[in-house]
């Protein structure tokens, strides 16, 4: 059976701060595994060297990525390279009221002995196959694997994991007693690190995986919807072409939070907002497409999501001007409150529409929504000037009716294209 500390030996044994050290096997593979990159120390020609590198953990043996044309590798060919490797998580900034007791919350690994260049092709190629998976589970199967070029080019660094330390700082403020009455702020500052919304590269039409999308409520996810007159689908930047081709008119955006696009750059910029909303939890936004052509012609939003209150807004819609007065923006807007009210449970769906906007506030008085007031200089329209915005809501209470009416609505409507 493994032990659960690694031994304490003369290099991995602290000479000050004892109590922030540890030798736990456990706490030393999570942080290993947490992080995504190392600091590879080594010494050539009688001087130190330290590269950043990315690394992975496979039992209890840590991998190091490189070159084949790096001097470290290089130095590893024969009986191994003595290396010094360190991995630090930043948890917190620490501000005392003094700055002698400003300081860092954090957790690290030091590790030493001497790495080895592995050889083994099956062995380095299980190794590059984790590597992979650690930026996501999956990401192995959905990627092209190396050929024998590219793995010639490759070197791996083993480095197996026995002479290992622990040190971390958690908690507050630790300033002297004397201090504690003196007038500045003093507190901790907490640090993560968060992805931010995936980028995708010039011609990618692929959706972003699911090992890059948060983790969110079912409130937050635009889940695919389907109907007769229109699908929706979750809005993508794969989808600025068609969308701006569908919706170059000026009227289609007059009443909207932007001007009319001048190219589909202008038009992926909107669409990137609305991802970047998504992101935050902001926002769920869906691009509208023709259920019977396919055609890209228009996209609609929730937002103002509030699962605790079990509410949310019906937005950010626009559509293209061949599809208006069709049942497409009604189907669209039934699904919706049937994923709202049926599937998640809202009490409450709202709407806001400029005062202006008398087509919009017809349209949705006719969703059976009721007006419930004027919020006065609400927003700012794209000239600079403020907007009064009417809003609109509808309970759970007046869906049933609401309902029965829009599908008997839809009955009526013959599909675009039909």
């Amino acid at each position: 059976m493994q032990p659960t500390t690694f031994p304490r030996t003369p290099r991995n044994t602290a000479t000050r701060s004892r109590d922030k050290m540890s030798y736990d096997r456990a706490a030393a593979h999570a942080i290993l595994d947490e992080a995504y990159d190392c600091a590879l120390g080594f010494t050539v020609d009688g001087g130190p060297r330290v590269l950043p590198t990315l690394h992975v953990r496979l039992g209890d043996t840590l991998y190091l990525h490189g070159s084949t044309g790096s001097r470290p590798l290089l130095a590893a060919r024969g009986d191994g390279l003595p290396v010094c490797v360190a991995v630090t998580l930043l948890d917190g900034l620490i501000y005392g009221r003094s700055q002698f007791h400003h300081s860092a919350n954090y957790r690290s690994v030091v590790a030493h002995g001497t790495a080895h260049l592995v050889t083994d092709e099956r062995e380095k190629a299980e190794v590059l196959t984790a590597l992979v998976e650690k930026l996501g589970t999956g990401r192995a199967s959905d990627s092209r694997p190396p050929n024998r070029r590219e793995l010639a080019e490759t070197a791996v660094l083993a480095l197996p994991l026995h002479e290992v330390s622990v040190r971390t700082r958690g908690g507050g403020v630790r300033d002297e007693e004397a201090d504690l009455d003196l007038p500045h702020w003093a507190g901790v500052l907490p640090l993560r690190l968060t992805p931010g919304r995936p980028e995708p590269d010039v011609g990618v039409t692929a959706p972003v995986p699911a090992y890059l999308r948060q983790a969110r409520s079912p409130w937050h996810e635009p889940v695919p919807l389907r109907g007769e007159h229109v699908l929706l689908e979750p809005l993508d930047l794969a989808h600025a072409d068609e969308l701006h081709a569908a919706t170059a008119d000026a009227e289609v955006w007059r009443h909207l939070s932007h001007p009319l696009p001048a190219d589909v750059a202008a038009t992926a910029a909107v669409v990137a907002e609305a991802l970047d909303a998504r992101h935050r939890g902001e926002r769920v936004p869906w691009v509208q497409r023709c259920a019977v052509t396919g055609a890209v012609v228009g996209t609609t939003s929730w937002y103002e999501v509030d699962p605790q209150r079990r509410s949310v807004a019906i937005g950010h819609t626009f559509l293209g001007r061949p599809w208006w007065r069709t049942g497409i923006n009604t189907e669209a807007k039934l699904l919706l409150l049937s994923r709202a009210f049926d599937d998640l449970g809202a009490v409450r769906v709202v709407w806001h529409t400029d005062i202006r906007n008398e087509r919009s506030q017809r349209a949705i008085e006719r969703l059976g929504a009721t007006r419930e007031g004027v919020l006065r200089m609400h927003r700012q329209r794209p000239d600079g000037s403020w907007r009064d915005t009417v809003q609109y809501a509808m309970t759970v209470d007046e869906w049933p009716n609401a309902q029965v009416t829009l599908r008997e609505r839809l009955r009526r409507t013959a599909p675009v294209g039909t």
